[in-house]
C-alpha cells in the first residue's frame, strides 16, 4: 500500500488515493481464487477442477478482482488513515480509480473526519440552582399515601354511586345501532372521577344505583388515539352492578407503629421531611447541572458530520426498541398505536442526538484543553467495578470494550465535574428571565 495523497477536501472530509501494488494485488487475486474454486463449474470440467487461467477465459480476466480488491480494502484503508492521522467518524465512500493486473490499484476514499471543535469561557458559567421548599402539605401528602394503603374497603347498598367511588360496571359500546371494536367490558372495576374513561363517562355513571341499566352517551376527543374513533359520538349501554369506596384510617401514632418503623406520627413527619429535603436538593443539582451543559451546548458552533447525528439517533432508536421489548412491545406495534411511522419517530429524536453530540464533542474538547488524563489507579478501578458488575474477570472486560474510548469516556466526565466547579449560581438571572417571560 502506499499513500498517495491526502487533500482536505471540504471542513470535515478528506480525500485519500491509496495505491495497492501489483504484487499486493496478485496475490489478493489468487487468494480469491482460491476460495472459490470450490464452486467454479464450466462445461467439461468437474465442479472445483477448473484452472484460474481457465476460469479467467471463461469468465473474463476480472473474474476475481472485486472479492481481491473487497479484501484489500480494510486493512489497506486503515492503514492508509493511520499514516494520515486522522480520526474518522463514518465509514469512508471508495471509489476504484483504476485498476490493472501489472499496474496494481488506484483508490479514492472520502472520509468524514471528526470535528476540530472550539470553545471557550466554559469557567464560570451562570445557571439557576433553587431548592424547592418542602411544606406541611407536602408531608401531608405522603402522610395520606399510608392511609391509603390501610384502607378499608366498604361496600355501598343504600346509596347511589359518587364521584370517588370504585364501581363495577358491564359496558358496550355503539356508533348508532353498530357496536365498535373494544368498545365492550364485563365486571370492570372503575373509580369515578379517576378519568381513566372517556371525558363525561364517569360523570354519567355517578348518580346511579345498583342495578340500574342505563345509556351513556359521550363523544370521542379529537385527537383520540384510535383516528377511526376520533370525535364520534358514542352510546355505551352500561349495567351498574356494585358500589364500594375506601375507609381511610385516622393518623394515630398506632397506625405508624403499624405500618412504618417509626413510633410516633412526629418521628414519621421528620423522616419524611429528611427525605423530601435531600430529594429537593438532589433536583436543584440535576436542573443546575442540565443548565450548565445546555450552556455547553449552545457555545458550540462548529460545523458537525450530519452522520453523526445520524449514527446517535440510530443509537438512542436501538435503546427504545430494548425498552419496548422488555414491555412486551416491538417497534411496528408501537408505531401502529401511535400513528408514526419510524422516519418520524427518528425526527422526535433528532434534537436530542444534536445536543448529545455537541455536548461529547465540547467535553473532550474540554479535556484536551485542560489536559485532563485519568490516573492508572482511576481506570483499574473503574474496570474492576464493570468486571464485578458483570461477573467477569477485569481481563475479559478488557477484551469487549474499547479501552481507548472508555479512558476517553472517564476523561469527558472529569471535564463535566470540572464545569461543575466551576460554575456560578445565580438565581437573580433566572427571575430576571422569568420577569421577562411573564
Amino acid at each position: 500500500m502506499s499513500l498517495k495523497s491526502s487533500t482536505k477536501t471540504d471542513v470535515n472530509t478528506t480525500e485519500l488515493v491509496i495505491t495497492i501494488d501489483a504484487e499486493t494485488f496478485e496475490k489478493a487475486v489468487e487468494q480469491e481464487y482460491q476460495r472459490q474454486k470450490k464452486n467454479i463449474q464450466i462445461k467439461g470440467f468437474r465442479k472445483g477442477k477448473v484452472s484460474r487461467k481457465l476460469a479467467e477465459r471463461e469468465f473474463g480476466e476480472g473474474a476475481f478482482y472485486e472479492g481481491a480488491i473487497n479484501s484489500l480494502l480494510g486493512p489497506e484503508i486503515d492503514a492508509a488513515v493511520k499514516e494520515t492521522g486522522l480520526v474518522l467518524v463514518d465509514r469512508p465512500n471508495v471509489e476504484i480509480e483504476s485498476i490493472d493486473k501489472n499496474e496494481g490499484v488506484e483508490l479514492k476514499a472520502i472520509c468524514v473526519t471528526k470535528p476540530e471543535i472550539e470553545i471557550s469561557d466554559y469557567k464560570g458559567i451562570k445557571a439557576p440552582k433553587q431548592v424547592k421548599e418542602i411544606t406541611d402539605e407536602d408531608i401531608d401528602r405522603q402522610i395520606e399515601m399510608i392511609r391509603k394503603k390501610n384502607a378499608r374497603i366498604v361496600s355501598v347498598e343504600d346509596r347511589a354511586a359518587q364521584i370517588g367511588d370504585e364501581v363495577i360496571i358491564d359496558f358496550e359500546g355503539f356508533f348508532g345501532d353498530e357496536a365498535f371494536e373494544g368498545g365492550k367490558g364485563e365486571d370492570h372495576p372503575l373509580t369515578l372521577g379517576s378519568g381513566q374513561f372517556i371525558p363525561g363517562f364517569e360523570d354519567q355513571v355517578a348518580g346511579h344505583n345498583i342495578g340500574d341499566e342505563f345509556d351513556v352517551v359521550v363523544t370521542f376527543p379529537e385527537d383520540y388515539q384510535m383516528t377511526d374513533y376520533a370525535g364520534k359520538e358514542a352510546t355505551f349501554k352500561t349495567k351498574l352492578k356494585a358500589i364500594s369506596y375506601e375507609e381511610l384510617p385516622e393518623i394515630n401514632d398506632d397506625l405508624i407503629k403499624d405500618a412504618t418503623e417509626f413510633d410516633t406520627v412526629e418521628e414519621y413527619r421528620n423522616d419524611i421531611r429528611e427525605k423530601l429535603q435531600e430529594s429537593a436538593e438532589s433536583q436543584a443539582d440535576a436542573a443546575f447541572e442540565n443548565a450548565i451543559m445546555q450552556a455547553i451546548i449552545d457555545k458550540v458552533d462548529s460545523p458537525i458530520p450530519n452522520c453523526m447525528y445520524e449514527q446517535r439517533i440510530n443509537s438512542i432508536m436501538r435503546s427504545f426498541e430494548q425498552q419496548l421489548q422488555q414491555q412486551g412491545m416491538d417497534l411496528k406495534l408501537y408505531t401502529q398505536y401511535t400513528g408514526m411511522d419510524a422516519d418520524s419517530l427518528r425526527e422526535t429524536y433528532r434534537d436530542r442526538a444534536e445536543g448529545e453530540v455537541k455536548l461529547r464533542l465540547a467535553l473532550e474538547k474540554i479535556a484536551e484543553l485542560e489536559g485532563i488524563e485519568p490516573t492508572e489507579e482511576e481506570i483499574n478501578n473503574g474496570l474492576s467495578e464493570i468486571a464485578a458488575a458483570n461477573k467477569v474477570d477485569v481481563e475479559t472486560i478488557k477484551r469487549f470494550i474499547s479501552l481507548d474510548d472508555y479512558i476517553t469516556d472517564i476523561k469527558v466526565s472529569k471535564a463535566v465535574e470540572l464545569v461543575k466547579e466551576n460554575a456560578v449560581v445565580d438565581n437573580e438571572a433566572a427571575a430576571k428571565t422569568e420577569e421577562a417571560a411573564e
